[in-house]
């Protein structure tokens, strides 16, 4: 079975997706690891890959706004911040949809989400209908792949990985909107500075 697929081949990696399956990708800032948002065992299979302990929580990636909107409550604030710098190197900590079900956040009351950061992982999210876990390509606790082959060398189970790199090499900046004044929980490649100004 092939392993590789180009960024154009979204259909093969969607049928991947639907299946449960869990396959790396390239972000804007690492590579990570996926599977689809809407299925418990896929969930599964993610943490079973990632070797994560269950208190840690996995990101989410949507195509859009609207999708963001669709398992998490936008405010203004949010909403500037989306508008600002999606898609692009920022997590926001938002308070999730009553109806999101509980594995997704691990009974939290806040989901975190990205933004597609490419056109092919747009593409990918839109042909499975459901937004993605986004998680960095490791084993918890290990340092994070920063090629194809050390993504195959750790992962020998994947079931695909998508061709590309990654600009940034860091983490993206994520931010903490739940409340009142709003707290950066890991400083990434958009400063203080940058989102003081939007906000």
């Amino acid at each position: 079975m092939k392993k590789r697929y180009k960024q154009d081949e979204t259909d093969e990696l969607a049928e991947i997706l639907k299946k449960d399956g869990v396959i790396s990708v390239p972000t804007d800032t690492v590579y990570g690891l996926c599977a689809r948002i809407n299925s418990i065992k896929a969930y599964e299979n993610l943490m079973k890959v990632k070797k994560r302990p269950k208190t840690k929580l996995f990101a989410v990636m949507c195509a859009d706004e609207e999708q963001i909107k669709s398992i998490a409550i936008v405010d203004r604030k949010a909403e500037k911040l989306i508008r600002a710098f999606m898609p692009g190197p920022i997590t926001l900590v938002l308070k999730k949809r009553p109806e999101v079900p509980n594995y997704i956040t691990d009974g939290n009351a806040t989901i975190a989400v990205r933004m597609a950061t490419s056109k092919a992982l747009e593409n990918l999210i839109r042909k499975i209908e459901s937004p993605i876990f986004m998680t960095s390509a490791n084993i918890s606790g290990k340092p994070i792949c920063t090629s194809l082959d050390e993504i195959e060398k750790q992962f020998p189970n994947l079931d695909g990985i998508m061709e590309g790199t990654v600009l940034f090499g860091e983490g993206s900046t994520i931010i903490d909107c739940t409340s009142e004044k709003i707290q950066i929980l890991r400083l990434g490649p958009i400063s203080m500075e940058q989102i003081e100004k939007i906000i």
